[in-house]
């Protein structure tokens, strides 16, 4: 082959590849909008999902414990995070509660359920559950149905009667369930009512905490108006109905007015020496202490 032939054949290989170095470029500079548009629709889409699923999962299964900010964090076109800053309102006392890094990218999203679940202190003296980044005691709520638990069905309303200067919630659990009709009569007026424990999963109990979701919502201003919320909200989180309990839930009292639905239990808030008056109570069947904050001259208790 002479080299005028190897001189056109390098020229023509030298050109093929030239256009295919410009070809490749033009559709990378044409893809890259695509893709960024694309991949920032999915990440804005599932930060939606995140935020909505977040305020609803509080809405109906965080005892006493309110949102106070929740903002998007290190977001780009892949995904992100999202911080859920909470506390619980001890009678007029805010307490710090645990703060949730929540993710999401083009496909998932994923709830911080690690700070969600309590851990689980024991000892030789006794165990309880506390909030993992505050080491605030988290009260138990006992279902009427589960007969067994770990460490018995604690009573703790003589320990908490006893603290002078504090504030604190109780979870009270029933001895059957009631209607909020026939709390109101059982329970002091120097006590908040801030939430309703509805149920959780039946599981065997009796060899520690298992660690299950419990559900209930803040019964506010108007009670009825807030249950109505709360069975929407159970339904839009449980869209696709793959949460037995929830779905039990929903089906048990959806043909029930609400001064028919009964309620497991309570969760109380108020000065200690309030408490007192509930010891010794049939009705109770186990009360458990939460957080608690000690009284200051600067806050007054708002009740």
């Amino acid at each position: 082959m002479d080299s005028s032939l190897k001189g056109a054949l390098k020229k023509a290989k030298r050109k093929q590849l030239l256009k295919i170095i410009i070809t490749s470029i033009v559709v990378v500079l044409i893809l890259l909008p695509v893709v960024y548009k694309t991949g920032n629709y999915f990440a804005a889409k599932n930060s939606t999902r995140l935020h909505e699923q977040l305020f609803l999962h509080n809405e109906i299964a965080q005892p006493n414990i309110q949102i106070n900010s929740q903002v998007t964090s290190n977001s780009s076109m892949f995904g992100g995070n999202i911080i859920t800053n909470r506390s619980k309102n001890i009678n007029g006392y805010l307490v710090q509660w645990s703060t949730l890094t929540s993710s999401y990218d083009w496909i998932r999203i994923m709830i911080d359920h690690n700070e969600l679940i309590p851990g689980f202190y024991r000892s030789d003296t006794g165990s309880y559950e506390y909030d993992k980044q505050t080491k605030n005691k988290v009260a138990t709520f006992y279902h009427p149905s589960i007969k067994e638990y770990y460490d018995g069905i604690q009573n703790e309303l003589s320990e908490v009667s006893q603290m002078e200067n504090y504030v604190a919630e109780v979870g009270i659990s029933f001895d059957q369930p009631y209607t909020l009709q026939e709390i109101q009569a059982k329970i002091p007026d120097n006590l908040n009512i801030v939430w309703l424990y509805m149920t959780s999963p039946i599981v065997d109990e009796s060899k520690g905490p298992a660690g299950v979701q419990v559900y209930g919502f803040d019964p506010s201003d108007s009670p009825k108006e807030a249950y109505n919320s709360f069975i929407g909200a159970l339904k839009n989180y449980d869209a696709y109905g793959n949460n037995e309990t929830i779905q039990e839930l929903i089906n048990l009292n959806k043909n029930k007015q609400f001064d028919e639905v009964k309620i497991s239990g309570v969760m109380l808030t108020g000065q200690t020496q309030n408490f007192k008056a509930l010891e010794n109570e049939d009705f109770i069947r186990g009360a458990s202490v939460g957080a608690t904050a000690r009284i200051v001259p600067y806050i007054k208790p708002e009740k």
